[in-house]
């Protein structure tokens, strides 16, 4: 089964091709509706993408995103949850600002790790 970044891909170069045969845009999604259904993108990204592709050569076209400006998604790597999940078992009562130093990562993708990905909550004793 196809990812959904690929099933966008490969809406966009449906409508690439529609747009430079001078389909207007209504029938280019309904079109792409009766192919992909529920999966399809809605009329105004169709809209969007007919835009950006009129006068631009079908050749020269990139239909994949274009990298942006920021920062990287890199705290939350299989390394840091590896060394985020050793420290919480080697000692229970660390503390979450402990473990971001240590790491070298922020305190709050060591809770997002901690809670989202690791599944770790806390527990009374009591």
């Amino acid at each position: 089964m196809a990812t959904p970044n690929d099933l966008l891909i490969k809406q966009r170069s449906v409508i690439e091709f529609l747009a430079a045969e001078g389909c207007p845009t209504a029938n280019i999604h309904a079109r792409t509706k009766t192919v992909y259904h529920e999966m399809c993108i809605s009329d105004c990204a169709v809209r969007k993408w007919v835009r950006s592709f009129k006068g631009e050569d079908p050749r020269e076209t990139i239909l994949r995103d274009r990298m942006r400006s920021g920062r990287p998604l890199s705290a939350s790597v299989t390394a840091h949850r590896e060394k985020v999940d050793c420290m919480i078992r080697a000692y229970r009562r660390v503390k979450q600002r402990e473990i971001a130093k240590a790491v070298g990562i922020s305190k709050e993708r060591v809770h997002h790790i901690v809670t989202t990905v690791l599944g770790y909550r806390k527990v009374c004793a009591r």
